[in-house]
């Protein structure tokens, strides 16, 4: 009894020290990518501005921010129609609690634009770097250890190149991978309490509304090869003692915490998933074209770039031509592949047999990274991220159970590997134009690294392999500039400002692709201003028809065959503007009543007496209809069959529009209008009947009011997907928080 009672307290202070030591090390994973990225803002103030990020991204969050402010769910946007439909567009992450928080949050601050982007981007690498950090600690790592993996998680090349500057939601989803893949661990881990299957549902669900279904493939990678692994590998799979798992139904019992909690994640995100399944139907993402999945695949003679990112091979890029890539979408900073080659030759045996599962999940990455993916996915060197992070994974495993002596090893195999890819890359003519000085920095780093691995300093040597990590990747991205094979515009913050078109006004623009017309390298001086590609019109609240959308769904995207980066297909607007801009046509059906004409065409809306110029100058013209802005909600008489109602006292907001209605009696039903973009789910309204909503050409709705009714008219948008989508999430939600309180009320066994 004695003896228990002066263990007690040993095993209370051990639990305290390492409780902050957790601490600390998630609080140094969280800062060092902070660190690292003003860093490269320092080096260049527009690197987390390119592409996607300015012309789509950005100016969508800041539409969100306006709608939260102004007390309304962004599920759909007034400025464009094309990107209308921002639920359903899905890489917003318009049903992320985290994502919609950071954005009002920053939104607040006095930044720029490009500002703005990066303070997204850093606050997401911190969340992902502490996600990482976790994940390694719960494997048993050392804090040094933990904190290599966090760095190769949040600051590898692909993360860096594409996911933080350029396709946000990549980032946004994959930033919860980590977190998912550790709470399903605990959810795993048989020595927890039977409330162990809480943990996965709020990652798994901040992942999936994070914006990437990509990531939410990886997931359910992730989570097969956890069952799996729990089924059929290691008994307790956060021990190091690696013991048998029992046998026929006892089994499957392990995974019951796992599913339990998998579902509920999934149940919390269900708007999200569901609007993009209803959004996608009779989409052109549906009907990709074949060879769209054999671009941006991993060549098979592109992996020496884990090592030396600036080896350059031919890659088939977004047109399906091969061209000149340089690899630093591989980067991860030299030590992962190094200590796990040197881990398999100093001890193979063993190595395989503590990490033999987590060497199958990389091998199958190594494979799907270089391989076409069926369906609406493609490019596969997106599974870059996760391969990146099951890499750091392993090494970090192969550096615990490293000697002095093999760490010395390790750290002069990289002084040789080197200096071979030096060789190899001169001789087979693939280093690059930036093999030099990049070469000289990695051999200097792994010098230095040998020189520590001989001292007698432990500090110093477990320190190392962080730091060299963080300084590689540091020296990678000074000496490569990342995204240079991406577009970059010069966007002035004067696109805030809606000058010199008219807000009251619905346009649509007329300009060529951006991303050959528009480039920095093309124009230096600022774009954009007339003809808003893209999604840009949002940031200052001007109607489009125009807007970003990789989905590009039924409807209006399709009708004008516009292209992702939000440019309508120019024969087909030629078209338009000469045959359907009069009385009548579809134009005005539609209510569009500005035209901006891009300086690169000539066309002019005609007849010509029905328009006029407005203004002009070195980017494009602007044309308005004459007389005043078409109104939202107009009674129309496309048939000739249909009354003419009068309107008025129009009322409108993001998600509904509403108008008193007097229909006259007697010749017909009057049919309402309302310009703005249709998507399945409008419902309408009027003095409490409800009326059926429908479309012209998937365009606009459209209502018909019975003769002689008035009232007031409210067109809202509430589709299926919403309301089963959001009881489901308030019922997982319930499930949830009801049982994490019976699980805080639960008392604690004393151990």
């Amino acid at each position: 009894m004695n003896c228990d009672r002066q263990r007690q307290p040993l095993i209370t202070i051990h639990r305290s020290s390492f409780t902050h030591r957790n601490a600390l090390g998630a609080f140094l994973a969280a800062t060092l990518p902070v660190i690292f990225s003003l860093l490269l803002l320092a080096h260049d103030p527009l690197i987390f501005w390119n592409d996607d990020y300015e012309i789509s991204i950005l100016p969508v969050f800041a539409d969100m921010a306006r709608a939260w402010n102004h007390g309304e769910i962004p599920l759909l946007s007034p400025y464009s129609w094309v990107c209308g439909n921002l639920a359903g567009e899905f890489q917003y992450g318009i049903f992320s609690v985290f994502i919609n928080t950071l954005i009002v949050c920053v939104w607040k601050l006095p930044l720029t634009l490009p500002q703005q982007a990066a303070a997204v981007s850093i606050a997401h690498l911190a969340v992902l770097g502490v996600g990482a950090f976790l994940l390694a600690r719960d494997r048993k790592l050392l804090v040094p250890l933990s904190i290599f993996v966090a760095l190769v998680a949040s600051l590898n090349g692909w993360m860096i190149w594409w996911g933080a500057t350029d396709w946000f939601g990549a980032l946004g989803a994959f930033t919860w991978l980590p977190w998912a893949w550790w709470a399903a661990e605990r959810a795993l881990d048989p020595k927890r309490s039977n409330w162990r299957f809480l943990w996965p549902a709020p990652f798994v669900y901040l992942l999936i509304t994070g914006g990437f279904p990509y990531t939410v493939l990886m997931l359910a990678l992730v989570l097969a090869w956890l069952a799996l692994r729990a089924l059929f590998g290691v008994g307790d799979i956060t021990s190091p003692a690696r013991t048998r798992p029992p046998s026929g139904l006892a089994r499957l019992t392990r995974i019951w915490p796992l599913l339990a909690g998998v579902t509920l994640g999934l149940g919390l995100a269900a708007p999200a998933w569901l609007a993009l399944l209803d959004y996608v139907h009779g989409s052109a993402r549906e009907s990709l074209h074949p060879s769209a999945h054999w671009q941006w695949l991993v060549p098979w003679n592109a992996w020496p770039g884990l090592i030396l990112p600036s080896w350059t091979v031919n890659w088939l890029n977004f047109s399906s031509r091969f061209m000149s890539h340089g690899t630093t979408e591989l980067a991860c900073g030299l030590i992962p592949p190094v200590a796990l080659l040197s881990g398999f030759i100093v001890n193979g045996r063993a190595l395989l047999k503590k990490i033999r599962w987590e060497l199958a999940l990389l091998l199958l990455l190594f494979f799907l990274a270089m391989v076409p993916t069926a369906g609406v996915f493609r490019w596969s060197f997106r599974w870059l991220p996760l391969l990146h992070l099951v890499l750091a994974v392993c090494a970090a495993e192969a550096f615990a159970s490293f000697s002095q002596k093999q760490r010395r090893f390790s750290a002069f195999l990289m002084v040789l590997l080197i200096m071979m890819l030096i060789i190899g890359a001169l001789v087979l003519r693939t280093g690059g134009e930036h093999l030099f000085p990049l070469t000289w920095i990695f051999l200097g780093l792994a010098l230095v690294w040998l020189v520590i691995e001989s001292l007698q300093s432990n500090l110093l040597r477990a320190w190392a392999p962080a730091a060299v990590v963080f300084a590689a990747l540091l020296a990678t991205y000074l000496c490569l500039p990342p995204n240079s094979g991406v577009p970059k515009y010069n966007l002035a913050q004067s696109l805030l400002e809606p000058q010199p078109l008219d807000p009251q006004r619905l346009y649509l623009s007329v300009y060529p692709p951006p991303e050959t017309s528009y480039r920095l390298e093309a124009k230096p001086a600022p774009v954009g201003q007339i003809v808003r590609p893209g999604s840009t019109s949002m940031w200052a609240g001007l109607r489009f028809v125009n807007g970003y959308s990789p989905i590009r769904p039924a409807g209006v995207a399709r009708e004008f065959s516009s292209a992702i980066h939000g440019e309508v297909d120019p024969d087909l607007a030629k078209w338009l503007l000469q045959r359907e801009a009069g009385e009548n046509g579809l134009i005005e059906r539609i209510g569009i009543d500005g035209i901006v004409v891009a300086r690169e065409f000539d066309f002019i809306p005609q007849p010509a007496a029905e328009w006029k110029l407005a203004t002009e100058n070195d980017e494009g013209r602007v044309f308005h209809r004459r007389g005043q802005a078409m109104p939202v909600v107009r009674s129309v008489n496309f048939s000739g069959k249909n009354s003419i109602a009068k309107i008025t006292n129009i009322v409108t907001g993001r998600n509904w529009v509403s108008a008193s209605v007097a229909a006259p009696d007697g010749d017909g039903p009057a049919l309402i209008a309302f310009s703005r973009p249709f998507f399945p789910g409008y419902r309408a309204r009027i003095d409490g009947r409800n009326l059926p909503a429908f479309s012209e050409r998937n365009l606009i709705p459209l209502v018909e009011v019975p003769p002689g009714m008035h009232g007031r008219l409210t067109l809202y948008y509430r589709p299926d997907w919403l309301i089963y989508g959001g009881a489901l999430a308030v019922a997982s939600a319930s499930v949830w928080l009801i049982s994490a309180f019976c699980a805080m009320r639960r008392p604690i066994q004393p151990t």
